[in-house]
């Protein structure tokens, strides 16, 4: 209750940097939880803590984007007031994702590698080198797709079910992506000063756009989940809320193309 009370949407919304702050503060009593009580099971439990202080301000927040769609009928603006939730929500994984990348760069080499040996893991099983072939190429872009569409499914799917649930494979995903950016800095050849930026641009560049997805289908999953325990369906908005979901689903789809372009053509560039 105590994090709970920290914000709120209508404060979220106006003061991103809190909300930033607040990932870092989530993610940190996460690790140190997990580190001092669950060592073992650490990789799992980290994102859990994580997951488990942010939901009642996901789902806040979701009920609040919800309530839009009954007040406004103009589609445009009505995406562009989606549009501040998912920002802050875009600034709540960056806290994450700062906060797992300090946990794992900082702590002892022996007890980052032990808590983080999942996300590690995760990251050697999807890492393949992208060969110059064009069919090659092609191959590999249908298939970072075709995965990032699946995890958009999850996301749709554990929102609407859930509520908030997408916010567990966000978590996930800001653990994988910290880890990935650390293992390129220490792996590099260079000064600390260009590597840090090197990293963070190689991965960001399509990690904001596929996160940003990811937000859209879980507030998409999310708003029709309320509008269900509402029965604001059975209302003459269930079209309205209907649309502005499928909206959101369409540009997420948009979004995640986008990425995979940037991920197979512009981040190997980036070495």
């Amino acid at each position: 209750m105590v994090l709970e009370s920290l914000t709120n949407p209508e404060m979220a919304e106006k003061r991103r940097w809190v909300v930033f702050l607040l990932g870092i503060v989530y993610s940190s009593l996460a690790v140190a939880i997990s580190i001092l009580l669950f060592y073992q099971y650490a990789g799992l439990t980290i994102v859990f803590f994580t997951v488990l202080a942010s939901v009642p301000l996901m789902y806040n927040t979701i009920k609040y984007e919800e309530g839009k769609d009954l007040e406004i009928e103009d589609e445009r603006l009505l995406i562009k007031e989606h549009g501040k939730a998912l920002a802050f929500f875009v600034y709540l994984f960056f806290g994450f994702m700062v906060s797992f990348s300090l946990w794992y760069a900082l702590l002892p080499e022996n007890v980052s590698e032990s808590v983080f040996k999942i996300q590690s893991d995760t990251i050697r099983e999807i890492n393949s080198p992208v060969s110059g072939n064009a069919m090659n190429i092609f191959g590999t872009f249908s298939k970072i797709l075709l995965n990032n569409v699946k995890v958009l499914v999850f996301c749709l799917i554990f929102a609407f079910l859930y509520g908030a649930g997408a916010i567990y494979i966000l978590t996930w995903n800001a653990g994988i992506i910290a880890v990935a950016i650390v293992d390129f800095i220490k792996a590099g050849m260079g000064s600390v000063s260009i590597l840090i930026p090197q990293a963070i641009f190689r991965y960001m560049i399509h990690g904001v756009p596929e996160i940003f997805a990811y937000f859209m289908g879980g507030l998409a999953g999310g708003i029709i989940s309320v509008a269900v325990i509402r029965h604001d369906l059975r209302t003459a908005k269930a079209k309205h809320i209907m649309l502005d979901s499928l909206d959101l689903v369409f540009g997420a789809l948009v979004m995640l193309i986008v990425a995979a372009l940037l991920e197979v053509f512009v981040s190997p560039l980036i070495a």
